[in-house]
């Protein structure tokens, strides 16, 4: 269970740890020794914390019962929670009958105390537990949920079942070595997740102008309609790229270096312009995607060109990226310094070639 928060006269408490015996508070401010102060707890957090925690305990020991499903571990997180149970899988079934069982004993309103024991009294042997910490001392801390479960426990816990208001199982998912995880919420978090629920359920009506029972066909209807229009669209973009790969081959007067930029583009645009023009006299600089942002770079042409430019290119660009013999080609963070680029080939194809 995480720790809890709240404040230390005005100064608040950034985090609690146990060393021995002893919380240990950590604070930003030097605290005057031996003064008094009014300490403020952040209940919202600590009842959040025991509604989770106690529902914990209430799931693991049902689960047990019912269906001899062992826990192994468990995990409080900051929006769902999950416990670790010791079966290869668990049945849409099982979950639904352990969901109505768990919300039986809070309806039942079953009391959960809290008992001290010595560590040497018979008892301890008897409560479940994974044992003590190697630095514990003093007595050992039991909690009891009438009836069901004993359970050694040095955390906070509601005093009564009825506090964790419902719980909400919300389905499992493969755990690691053939151990299954039970997803779950308590208490205010199943309100929480209703209202955003809800929420979203609000937007979506909105948006596709329908009823809840009809988002989930609408919605794919709309993917099916993305689809097409990206295969179209991608269809449409080869065309392209092969009819301006014709159109600069058709020229009179051929040139040594050809730029484009696309913003629309991908990579197998700027490959099939590449692979339409033709690598072994021209020399290629290709860009797609944001003109002022980030995108994706295509450098072809002679091999002791593009091997002798390539890195320069993406060092240029911002970016990173790799090449095979008369393609270098990666990811630009700095599409705005196309036209440096662009200078650094002009230059050296006029060094190379004197006439040009």
């Amino acid at each position: 269970q995480p720790d809890d928060r709240g404040l230390i006269g005005d100064v608040p408490v950034l985090r609690v740890t146990r060393r021995g015996p002893e919380a240990v508070h950590f604070v930003p401010a030097a605290l005057e020794p031996g003064a008094e102060v009014l300490l403020s707890l952040d209940w919202e957090r600590r009842f959040d914390h025991m509604q989770q925690h106690s529902g914990q305990h209430l799931i693991t020991a049902i689960a047990e019962q019912m269906f001899g499903f062992k826990t192994t571990s468990w995990e409080l997180g900051r929006q769902r929670s999950l416990i670790e149970l010791d079966t290869p899988s668990m049945t849409a079934e099982q979950v639904k009958a352990l969901e109505m069982s768990v919300n039986e004993k809070i309806r039942d309103r079953v009391p959960v105390t809290v008992r001290e024991l010595a560590a040497d009294d018979p008892e301890v042997e008897r409560v479940r537990s994974r044992g003590l910490p190697d630095d514990h001392v003093g007595p050992v801390r039991v909690v009891d949920i009438e009836g069901i479960d004993s359970n050694m426990c040095c955390w906070t816990h509601v005093s009564n079942l009825s506090d964790l208001q419902v719980i909400k199982l919300l389905g499992v998912e493969k755990g690691k070595k053939n151990k299954t995880n039970l997803i779950f919420l308590v208490g205010n978090r199943v309100l929480k997740s209703l209202e955003q629920s809800h929420s979203t359920e609000k937007a979506l009506t909105s948006l596709l102008k329908n009823g809840p029972g009809e988002h989930v066909e609408a919605v794919r209807k709309l993917q099916s309609s993305v689809k097409l229009l990206q295969k179209n669209n991608l269809n449409l973009l080869r065309d392209m790229a092969v009819l301006i790969a014709r159109d600069f081959k058709s020229k009179p007067a051929p040139r040594q270096l050809f730029v484009l930029h696309r913003k629309e583009g991908d990579s197998e645009f700027m490959n099939i312009i590449a692979n339409e023009i033709g690598t072994e006299e021209t020399l290629l600089f290709l860009t797609v995607g944001d003109e002022k942002e980030a995108g994706l770079f295509l450098l072809a042409g002679p091999v002791e060109a593009v091997e002798n430019l390539g890195p320069r290119v993406a060092e240029l660009l911002g970016g990173k990226g790799a090449g095979k013999r008369d393609r270098f080609q990666g990811k630009a963070a700095k599409m705005s310094r196309r036209g440096e680029v662009q200078a650094l080939l002009q230059e050296f194809i006029s060094h190379r070639s004197p006439e040009v």
